[in-house]
């Protein structure tokens, strides 16, 4: 971080903090919007952010967090705006889930794995972050109620009642 608050050092010092996170921040974008290519847009959205605003970042919460929540409103910003020129259903585009995951070369999953992110891909936005952010980053808590401005207490429900929707998919399929 210091690299970055030193005019040449900057470019350097971003480059570093992009190879530190780029991978986390990609899988945490990508069980977001699912789609690889979606995936790599956002990300570069991300730190299209990151760089503008990092001079801004005052280090009252952990870079890590302060990086997940752009990350989380840029995927979020993404899916808002892909729902609203969206011309098929939601019914119609959760039961294609599994053929464009099938379809798509960056996914290497199998039957359990569709499964898996088609029942997450039908929890409620709020109840799909937490659950990913849970499962997938083991994230504590208390990292992503500053990242989500949500209380500890609403996450864990969130997580519980997600938890209960996933579990439910798998005994009916």
């Amino acid at each position: 971080m210091e690299m970055l608050r030193s005019e040449p050092n900057f470019e350097r010092g971003f480059r570093h903090l992009m190879s530190q996170y780029r991978e986390r921040l990609y899988w945490h974008i990508r069980r977001l919007v699912l789609v690889h290519e979606d995936a790599d847009d956002v990300l570069q959205n991300t730190f299209i952010k990151v760089y503008r605003g990092v001079l801004q970042f005052e280090g009252k919460s952990k870079l890590y967090t302060w990086l997940y929540r752009i990350a989380t409103n840029e995927a979020l910003s993404y899916l808002q705006s892909k729902a609203r020129h969206a011309s098929d259903s939601f019914d119609e585009s959760t039961s294609s889930l599994s053929n464009r995951l099938k379809a798509d070369d960056w996914f290497d999953g199998d039957e359990i794995q569709v499964k898996l992110q088609k029942a997450i891909a039908e929890l409620p936005e709020k109840q799909r972050i937490v659950f990913n952010l849970r499962y997938y980053e083991e994230m504590p808590y208390e990292e992503m109620s500053t990242i989500l401005a949500t209380s500890t207490g609403a996450l864990k429900a969130s997580f519980h009642h997600a938890v209960k929707k996933v579990e439910a998919a798998f005994r009916e399929s």
